[in-house]
């Protein structure tokens, strides 16, 4: 996460309004992750944990990771990021999904990062909501995986904490 923004006040993040501010690390979606994502949500689709099934029925060649599986990443993208680009706030919340669309399978192995647009900055009681535009990539396609707008809260670091 190289080149990605870092903010020193409230002030800066509102000015990269617009912006492209973080391009995640690339993180292996394993079938041992899909198969983690079924058992903790219940989601067995045989198109997502049986891989002899999917090898010769599915048309992606093979299993695919859910499409909320996906989506999830975005927690890790955002603490990983938003947890060292604003120093002045702590605690982050997902605050909701105004627009989420699935555009293209994730085929088990594959290798997707984050792309995320600030599109608008709200000042709220005690932090910032941020609404971001997020591309999740999938290398070596054109296509991403997923589109999304996602709102998240960050609270403003109090005077002695961490």
């Amino acid at each position: 996460m190289g080149d990605n923004l870092h903010f020193e006040s409230p002030a800066a993040v509102h000015a990269a309004t617009g912006r492209e501010v973080c391009v995640t690390d690339w993180v292996a979606v394993s079938q041992e992750r899909i198969d983690k994502f079924a058992e903790a949500t219940g989601d067995y689709q045989w198109i997502h944990v049986d891989v002899d099934r999917a090898r010769l029925a599915s048309p992606f060649g093979g299993t695919i990771a859910h499409g909320f599986l996906t989506l999830s990443l975005l927690g890790k993208f955002y603490e990983d990021y938003l947890s060292t680009a604003l120093p002045f706030c702590d605690t982050g919340i997902n605050y909701g999904l105004n627009r989420v669309r699935f555009t293209q399978p994730v085929v088990a192995g594959s290798m997707v990062r984050g792309r995320l647009r600030l599109s608008k900055v709200d000042d709220v009681p005690g932090g910032l909501q941020l609404t971001f535009a997020v591309a999740f990539e999938i290398q070596g396609s054109d296509k991403p995986a997923c589109v999304a707008e996602s709102v998240v809260r960050r609270s403003f670091r109090k005077e002695g904490a961490g």
